[in-house]
C-alpha cells in the first residue's frame, strides 16, 4: 500500500508553481521550434525524437537540477538519474513527437513529482493553445488557473472518447485495434490526437468523457492522472484493477461512464 505524503499544502503548491514555470519555458523552446525544419532520428521504426525534444529536456533538468537539485528523475530521453530521495521528477520534454515532426500542432510538455510513490504534483503545457493544465495533491486541478471538473456525461452513447496507438502496433499481440473496433461502435465519437498527456487534461476538463491506452510509459501518464483524478474522474486498468503509471493499460473516465465504457472494451 502507498504511503501517505506527509508533505504541506503549501510546500505542494510551492513546488507547482515552479513546475509550471518549468513547463512554461520549456513550451516556448517548443513554440520556437515548431515551424522551423527539424532534424529527426528514430529511437525505433516509427518512433521519432528532434533536437527540440532535446533542448526541451535540457533546459527542464537544469531547471529542476538547479532548484531541486536533491531530487531524483526519470526523463523520456535522458532515463533514469537516481539520488537518495524521497521525490522523483517525472518528465516527458515533449509528449506528441510525431505530431511535432510533421506540423500538426498537437504536442505538449509534461511535468509530475511523484513522493514516496505517489503523484502529488503535475503540469502539462499545450504550447499552441497556450494552456497550462495543472494540480497538487489534495487542492484540486487547474486550467490557466481556473478550476476545472470532468463532464457529467452518463451515457457512452453521447460520450466523446480519445485513444491511442503504441509505436509497436505492427508487431505487438495486443494492440489497442479489437478495443478501438469494439468501442467506436458504442461510443458518440473516438478521437485519436496523439498527446496521451493531452488527452488526460482535456477529459479533465470535460471535453473528453473518457480515454484508454495500451502501453504507456510512467512520463506519458504520470502528470495527467494525478490531473484527471483533481478534477473528479477516476482511473484504473482496463480490467477494473488499480492503475499504475508503471502498469501496461489504462482506463479513465468521468466516473460516470466507467463501468459501460470498461464493459464495451472487454466485451467479445
Amino acid at each position: 500500500m502507498t504511503t501517505k505524503p506527509k508533505i504541506s499544502k503549501t510546500e505542494i503548491n510551492r513546488i507547482r508553481k515552479s513546475a509550471e514555470s518549468i513547463a512554461l519555458g520549456a513550451g516556448e523552446i517548443l513554440k520556437d521550434g515548431f515551424n522551423r525544419k527539424k532534424r529527426v532520428s528514430f529511437k525505433g521504426r516509427i518512433d521519432p525524437v528532434t533536437e527540440f525534444d532535446l533542448k526541451s529536456e535540457k533546459y527542464i533538468l537544469s531547471r529542476i537540477n538547479s532548484e531541486f537539485a536533491e531530487h531524483s528523475i526519470l526523463s523520456e530521453e535522458a532515463g533514469s538519474n537516481q539520488r537518495d530521495s524521497d521525490f522523483r521528477w517525472i518528465i516527458d520534454p515533449l509528449d506528441g513527437t510525431v505530431n511535432y515532426s510533421h506540423g500538426f500542432p498537437v504536442y505538449s510538455v509534461s511535468i509530475a513529482l511523484e513522493y514516496r510513490g505517489t503523484v502529488i504534483v503535475a503540469v502539462v503545457f499545450d504550447p499552441e493553445r497556450d494552456e497550462l493544465f495543472s494540480a497538487a495533491l489534495g487542492c484540486g486541478a487547474r486550467l490557466n488557473n481556473t478550476r476545472i471538473s470532468v463532464s457529467g456525461q452518463s451515457r457512452l452513447s453521447r460520450s466523446m472518447l480519445s485513444t491511442g496507438f503504441a509505436y509497436d502496433i505492427a508487431t505487438a499481440r495486443k494492440n489497442n485495434i479489437g478495443y478501438f473496433s469494439r468501442v467506436i461502435k458504442k461510443a458518440q465519437a473516438v478521437r485519436r490526437a496523439g498527446s496521451a498527456a493531452l488527452d488526460l487534461c482535456w477529459l479533465a476538463a470535460g471535453r473528453f468523457d473518457g480515454f484508454w491506452e495500451l502501453r504507456l510509459a510512467p512520463w506519458d501518464a504520470a502528470a495527467g492522472l494525478l490531473i484527471v483524478q483533481e478534477a473528479g474522474g477516476k482511473i484504473t486498468r482496463i480490467d477494473g484493477g488499480r492503475y499504475s503509471i508503471y502498469g501496461n493499460d489504462i482506463l479513465a473516465t468521468n466516473g460516470n461512464i466507467h463501468r459501460s465504457l470498461r464493459t464495451a472494451l472487454i466485451e467479445k
